[in-house]
């Protein structure tokens, strides 16, 4: 199975968040500014991380097949879905898990803020680290808890864990949870195990429960290898939430069908039971198939986006060398997101933004989202065709050039 990822697709008529809105004071506002009709005028949109490609052949045919039969009813998951998820689990990141551990919810981000909501109380600190996705923060604020956040240290261009800082922030005695992006987004780390191990000590020590963050772990670049927390010492499992779904990895975000991984027994019951009690029951059936024919036949179509998509980082490094030295790409190790250093062109959040969005016609985001750490940076997201990455970079480049005459 051969993928042709330079393929035109059309993506209106979709209601694609992507594509077809506009992100105005946290709320979605449709548009058509994308309307590729418009020519030059029409807004690349590079942000919110849904991959452009076509779902792989195996999800479509699936979904086409348990479309076809023309029931919808309530739907919930079976044993060959839970063998599905544990053998990717085995054989993608070496970890053996108990189908007893797995429940089910509409998406990561739900996770996050039931999770929140029921391990803490309001008043209570959720740690996470800055410069880091947006909906960390929203989880902790919409259910009226407090942001306590340890910064990644920029070593160079790398980012880094600042342990002394974690461990003198999970000290506070208002931290109840902390939230571990893994990999990193929008920085791109992928943490060793050496990182993970000193993470959860710290975390164990102070009683801090975690949520791992796993959502982006299959989209890992070539030379690099991803340690499942899942995989660390056991007496760091009693108190942690493993989030994972295929949403990223396969781009099935809409399916809204996510897997999270409770080892401990006493937590996977407290939690089975507030999902009860907000009535969170039955998933997706669409979701349920396409998880399957993804964890089961999706393998060959993963590794070959794997590899556009590191083609695709690898040009937009050296286009920026060589054409655009004011703008500087931060070393992606995962996920298919590129976190550029911007800071030399001396601008600010608003005008940043409105210099890609306004002159380049380039829809991204400032890095000023993920935290006051990302100030002067934006995110690029690169799971596209090659000609709408060189598309992009052209406008850029020349709005840049503007700029600068200007």
């Amino acid at each position: 199975m051969t993928i042709d990822f330079e393929q035109e697709v059309d993506h209106y008529g979709v209601n694609s968040i992507k594509w077809e809105f506009v992100v105005d004071d946290r709320e979605l506002k449709h548009w058509d500014l994308t309307d590729p009709d418009l020519g030059d005028q029409s807004v690349l949109p590079m942000w919110v991380a849904d991959m452009d490609f076509l779902a792989a052949p195996p999800i479509i045919e699936a979904v086409t097949r348990r479309a076809q039969r023309g029931l919808y009813g309530y739907a919930s998951k079976t044993n060959s879905y839970l063998s599905a998820v544990c053998n990717w689990m085995a054989r993608r990141k070496a970890w053996t898990v108990d189908p007893e551990w797995i429940l089910m919810m509409p998406g990561v981000v739900t996770a996050l803020h039931v999770i929140v909501r029921h391990f803490t109380v309001p008043g209570d600190k959720v740690l996470i680290q800055r410069p880091v996705y947006h909906p960390f923060t929203f989880s902790i604020e919409n259910n009226q808890r407090e942001v306590a956040s340890s910064s990644l240290r920029l070593t160079g261009n790398r980012y880094e864990m600042d342990f002394d800082d974690l461990a003198e922030k999970a000290a506070d005695p208002a931290v109840k949870l902390a939230i571990l992006c893994s990999p990193h987004n929008p920085v791109g780390r992928v943490w060793s195990r050496e990182e993970l191990t000193r993470y959860a000590q710290i975390c164990t020590e102070n009683g801090v429960r975690v949520i791992a963050d796993e959502l982006h772990s299959d989209l890992i670049m070539p030379g690099r290898q991803f340690v499942s927390y899942g995989t660390l010492d056991e007496r760091f499992l009693k108190d942690v939430f493993v989030c994972t779904a295929p949403s990223k990895t396969f781009s099935l975000a809409g399916l809204q069908t996510s897997n999270i991984i409770v080892p401990d027994a006493e937590l996977r019951d407290e939690l089975r039971l507030e999902l009860r009690a907000l009535g969170l029951w039955g998933t997706n059936p669409f979701g349920l198939v396409g998880t399957e024919a993804a964890y089961n036949y999706g393998e060959p179509w993963l590794d070959q986006v794997i590899d556009y998509i590191w083609g695709n980082l690898e040009y937009l490094d050296n286009y920026l060398q060589s054409r655009l030295p004011s703008m500087k790409l931060t070393p992606i190790e995962g996920t298919y997101l590129a976190w550029m250093d911007c800071r030399d062109l001396g601008l600010g959040g608003d005008a940043l933004k409105s210099l890609m969005m306004d002159d380049a016609r380039v829809y991204l985001d400032t890095g000023d989202k993920f935290g006051p750490e990302g100030e002067g940076y934006v995110r690029m997201n690169v799971a596209c065709r090659r000609q709408t990455l060189e598309l992009a970079l052209a406008r850029i480049e020349r709005a840049v050039n503007n700029q600068v005459r200007g």
